[in-house]
């Protein structure tokens, strides 16, 4: 069995992955038709989030490292009553952020969050250093302001340290080794999108050492084996190995979309939206920068070509909002009153860094329609249609962006993750796209995770087609299609 370390933003899990009929007479899965099937089981769960601390918006990560390892112990106790072991770990998160350790493999401070505002202030010092045009031709990266180039050009003591990606930074705390994964260095603003390396021009001109960050690694690769006392906390046995996956969430999720073979395009829906297309190449152009599309590196060599979109977390902040106020009515409620009303209403940028940070959401998406010179009643219903409406209208407005600047074209949409539960948003992106939008898995991220760990450990085979060949073999999806067509 394997353990799918997952972590978002406002939570996070462990997971037991098991691989179905995965060996018929010592023959692996994935030479031909899929057989088989991934199996999914839950042992822990946890909350994750933001507080302020220490002069801003950082993780608990002490916290949040214990709850990992009370996953783990779980994962190992649940797999033994099945009459199995734990053969490895994988950890996935978001990206961009980073803990900061000392030689003596110490966290010298918990990490700030990307939703930290210090990170604003020092985006005009670095594009005087780097000139933003040439920044994009070498990085593919979309201009985010908390991109981890950014925050540490914030940064005031960097001596003598060393930077590791959250899920590397859980994976060197695991099993001692420093390693930084392929997918999610590729978000950092300073990795060669082409070379496939880091980009050492951009140390240099900001003044940041080049052995700042530990080598990489690619997905599918063996970080190490577990310390003795992170076994003897989890009673794991000190051989399980630590595997690096698509550590980015997203990479895992769209190694896991269940696409035919063919160009599609796809919406990673949770927190924020990834929406894009999958591609062979970057796409450098001026006309993508432009666009302020991103150029992400996926599971075997693949780019993610994608742009960030708001997402369900304008949702979830509302929720958070009217609670505070004494009104707690279920989602599904919620969701039932916004899909009776009529279509048309009035639509924001979901996107808009405005929307960032946490503080009384419906209250700002009034005033971001105000703007917009339309009225937005104070009702819950109409405000969650807005919001799906305009995530939408976004979902949309990208897949097009897409096509035209990586000339190709789809016909289907694969939205995974936590939004394709919601049935609204997905008819709603059926509508706007015009084009037939496939829901599910919902749980994507931990079986792109779980389907890397099994190909390392020999018990899958074959490239990506034959892996999400087994996730249509697995999963039930739901189809939706637009009145257009």
């Amino acid at each position: 069995m394997f353990a799918a370390v997952d972590i978002g933003a406002s939570s996070g899990r462990v997971i037991l992955g098991r691989i179905t009929g995965g060996r018929d007479g010592g023959r692996r899965i994935g030479s031909g038709a899929a057989k088989g099937g991934v199996v999914l089981e839950t042992v822990h769960r946890f909350p994750n989030g933001v507080v302020q601390s220490d002069g801003g918006l950082r993780w608990d990560f002490d916290a949040l490292f214990a709850e990992v390892l009370t996953g783990l112990a779980a994962a190992g106790r649940v797999a033994a009553e099945r009459g199995e072991h734990v053969t490895s770990i994988g950890i996935d998160t978001w990206a961009v952020d980073y803990g900061l350790v000392n030689a003596a493999g110490e966290l010298t401070a918990q990490p700030f969050s990307y939703r930290d505002e210090r990170s604003r202030a020092a985006v005009a010092g670095v594009h005087r250093q780097v000139d933003e045009s040439r920044l994009y031709a070498t990085t593919g990266l979309q201009f985010l302001q908390f991109n981890t180039i950014y925050q540490l050009a914030a940064e005031r003591d960097l001596d003598g340290k060393q930077a590791l990606l959250i899920p590397d930074l859980i994976a060197f705390l695991l099993s001692g080794q420093r390693r930084t994964e392929v997918t999610n260095a590729s978000t950092t603003g300073l990795f060669d999108a082409v070379a496939g390396e880091w980009a050492t021009e951009f140390f240099t001109a900001l003044g940041l050492r080049k052995n700042l960050f530990p080598p990489l690694i690619q997905p599918g690769e063996t970080v190490g084996t577990l310390l003795p006392g992170i076994a003897e906390r989890t009673g794991l046995p000190q051989s399980t190995t630590v595997v690096a996956v698509g550590s980015h969430d997203t990479a895992s999720a769209v190694a896991a979309v269940p696409a035919e073979p063919g160009n599609f395009a796809y919406i990673s829906s949770g927190t924020w939206s990834l929406v894009g297309v999958e591609l062979n190449h970057p796409v450098l152009t001026e006309a993508s920068r432009a666009a302020n599309f991103t150029n992400e590196r996926g599971v075997d060599g693949t780019i993610r070509y994608l742009r960030n979109v708001g997402g369900l977390w304008l949702l979830s902040e509302c929720q958070r909002t009217w609670a505070q106020e004494g009104y707690r009515p279920a989602l599904e409620e919620l969701l039932a009153a916004a899909a009776a009303l009529p279509s048309g209403g009035p639509r924001i940028n979901a996107d808009d860094p405005a929307f960032i940070a946490p503080d009384n959401m419906p209250g700002r998406i009034r005033a971001a329609v105000r703007n917009t010179g339309n009225v937005l009643p104070d009702e819950p219903a109409r405000i969650v249609r807005c919001i799906l409406d305009s995530l939408a209208a976004g979902y949309a407005r990208t897949i097009a962006d897409a096509e035209r600047l990586a000339d190709v074209a789809v016909e289907t949409v694969h939205i995974v993750g936590g939004g394709s539960q919601n049935r609204l948003l997905c008819q709603l992106t059926a509508e706007a796209t015009g084009k037939r939008v496939v829901a599910g898995p919902v749980e994507a991220t931990a079986l792109g995770n779980v389907l890397v760990q099994a190909r390392a450990g020999g018990a899958l085979a074959g490239g990506l087609a034959e892996l999400r060949a087994l996730v249509r073999a697995s999963q039930e999806l739901d189809s939706f299609e637009s009145s257009l067509v």
